[in-house]
């Protein structure tokens, strides 16, 4: 399995919580959704301008150099809670000032802790031992528990910096939440994801259409490159439970001169033993429909259990949300 396909959970409308210092660069600048970047020769108050969390320099007793368990650390909540399978720990342009070493620790809590709550005892188990670091260099770690985590703790150790931090792993929603309610099969931090398509990231990665929260900006929907030939672009969500679909939506929102003329859905049912690849498996769950630009499309649909649902777009471009 390549973990770095599976989704960001932190990117999932996760937070950086707490961390131990942060005195010359913001911890909150780890969550960026955007690539590193580093200006030479930029200052402010406390020295060079670093695009990522930095620490101040730790000291042992008269000035010596510090112990070896001597650490800095950073606590996030995962946007939504899961099984972590991929920790990326991101040094890009911190050269001479990066961390010896890291670990990571992983805990599951009810509710909303607060920061004073996470930080003492909540249950922290070591999900990562301790690896070293190279300097501007993107580091992927596997994790091999297959316990469910709601927040995870980056430690470095002595201190230094880390421009970004990914944590990739399988959505696990609280059943709490969802038992007894009419839900989104469909949506990620439910559990759905995007098992399949034809175009998977040309212009940006089809996992988008089933991301929480509504789109910015084209570039946060999935648009794929333009289709010179016959056929169609499509997609393969497997749902977050087997359910019956009565609602779908198809939202073309910042598409205005690249939205699909046509777009369809079909479902399947992958326990009667059907696989996405069964071509005759499909059934219809929506006809062939016109889209507009830039506008949220809404269907009333019926549908006998499915595990699978198909998106079509004709002849090609994308959508913000299915």
């Amino acid at each position: 399995m390549d973990e770095q396909r599976l989704p960001d959970l932190l990117r999932l409308r996760g937070s950086v919580v707490a961390a131990s210092d942060e005195f010359f660069a913001a911890k909150e600048n780890l969550i960026k959704p955007s690539e590193p970047v580093f200006v030479p020769e930029m200052y402010d108050a406390r020295g060079q301008v670093y695009d990522g969390w930095e620490t101040r320099r730790r000291r042992g007793p008269d000035g010596a150099q510090p112990d070896s368990t001597a650490r800095d650390w950073v606590i996030v909540r995962l946007g939504v809670p899961g099984v972590v399978r991929s920790i990326v720990v991101d040094t890009a342009f911190f050269l001479g000032n990066f961390p010896q070493a890291c670990s990571a620790d992983g805990c599951s809590v009810a509710g909303y802790p607060s920061s004073e709550e996470l930080t003492g005892s909540c249950g922290w188990r070591e999900i990562m031992p301790r690896v070293l670091l190279t300097g501007s260099a993107r580091h992927a770690f596997k994790v091999h528990s297959a316990l469910r985590f709601t927040h995870v703790r980056l430690n470095i150790f002595p201190d230094g910096g880390i421009a970004r931090l990914q944590v990739h792993g399988e959505v696990v929603p609280d059943p709490a939440m969802l038992t007894g309610l009419t839900i989104d099969l469909g949506a990620l931090e439910n559990g759905a994801d995007v098992v399949a398509s034809n175009d998977q990231n040309y212009y940006s990665p089809p996992r988008n259409v089933i991301s929480p929260g509504l789109s910015r900006v084209m570039h946060e929907g999935w648009e794929t490159r333009r289709r010179r030939k016959p056929g169609y672009e499509w997609l393969v969500i497997r749902l977050a439970a087997r359910g019956v679909i009565e609602l779908a939506e198809i939202d073309t929102s910042w598409f205005r001169g690249n939205q699909p003329d046509l777009a369809s859905l079909q479902a399947l049912d992958a326990t009667t033993g059907a696989a996405p690849s069964d071509e005759s498996a499909w059934h219809d769950l929506l006809p062939p429909v016109r889209l507009l630009p830039d506008t949220p499309h809404r269907y009333r649909v019926t549908s006998a259990p499915a595990t699978h649902v198909r998106l079509n777009l004709f002849p090609d471009s994308g959508c913000t949300d299915r």
